[in-house]
């Protein structure tokens, strides 16, 4: 598995993430009907085409799923017990059907439960960027990791 014990992990140290994504009008429209949001922004390009975006805006959910998701194979995958939090979630930029984000994690912060000898905590920073570099999404995540067997 290749994801991280917790150990590996050191405050500072700053990975980029190999996987990019381009996202798409089925993305958004797939994203927004399966979590029950009909906001005309994302599902609705006339109305969007209206607004002050010119075009449909993707999913903030969406765009926060899909930066913490990118990040999974290279950190996390099969060495995470479970996410405990996000907070300092931000969309200081406007994500639009075909842009393509890249996304890097920051370890911010390590510490060993207090409750359980075999595990740990790691909190990141998350940045997702588009094509040309804007910011688009950042959020604190803390995860609950495995400590080697």
């Amino acid at each position: 598995m290749p994801g991280m014990w917790f150990e590996e992990f050191e405050v500072g140290r700053t990975y980029e993430h190999a996987i990019t994504r381009t996202v798409t009008e089925m993305d958004n429209m797939m994203f927004s009907c399966l979590t029950m949001n009909p906001q005309p922004l994302h599902i609705d390009r006339h109305f969007a085409e209206q607004s002050e975006f010119g075009q449909p805006l993707m999913n903030s959910l969406f765009t926060l799923g899909l930066m913490i998701g990118i990040s999974v194979n290279d950190l996390t995958l099969g060495t995470t017990i479970a996410n405990l939090g996000m907070t300092d979630v931000t969309f200081p930029a406007p994500l639009f059907q075909g842009d393509t984000i890249r996304v890097s994690s920051e370890v911010k912060s390590v510490r060993a439960s207090k409750s359980r000898p075999d595990a740990g905590v790691v909190e990141f920073v998350h940045r997702a960027y588009k094509q040309d570099d804007t910011l688009v999404a950042q959020c604190t995540r803390q995860a609950f990791m495995r400590k080697r067997p």
